[in-house]
């Protein structure tokens, strides 16, 4: 099979939140399982259907100081649903969601 992915994945767990606001408001949590300029892989607890908007944060550490996190802020679509592969069923999350990345935006937590 030959790779057609245009984006190289970067095979990486960091902590993801589902939000979306609006009509159909969603709230969820997961953790990514690969990352790249144009989408997401991601495990998850809220089941998001195909072809959906999804709006979804991903934590990323600023440096080595965990109480400044910096929060990548997304805006996609839902590409694909699955049930989670094998080596995902010890994380209790019960679906794996990939999507695309459209538009981002850095956001850095006010903490006192």
């Amino acid at each position: 099979m030959v790779e057609q992915r245009k984006s190289k994945r970067f095979e990486i767990a960091l902590p993801l939140r589902v939000v979306r606001n609006g009509v159909k408001p969603i709230a969820g949590a997961g953790h990514t399982r690969n990352l790249s300029s144009s989408g997401v892989l991601f495990a998850s607890d809220t089941k998001i259907e195909v072809g959906e908007p999804i709006e979804y944060v991903i934590t990323l550490s600023a440096d080595s100081d965990a109480s400044k996190p910096v929060n990548l802020h997304c805006l996609g679509k839902v590409t694909r649903l699955d049930a989670p592969a094998s080596d995902w069923s010890d994380q209790g999350l019960p679906f794996e969601v990939a999507a695309t990345l459209e538009r981002y935006e850095f956001v850095r937590n006010q903490l006192s």
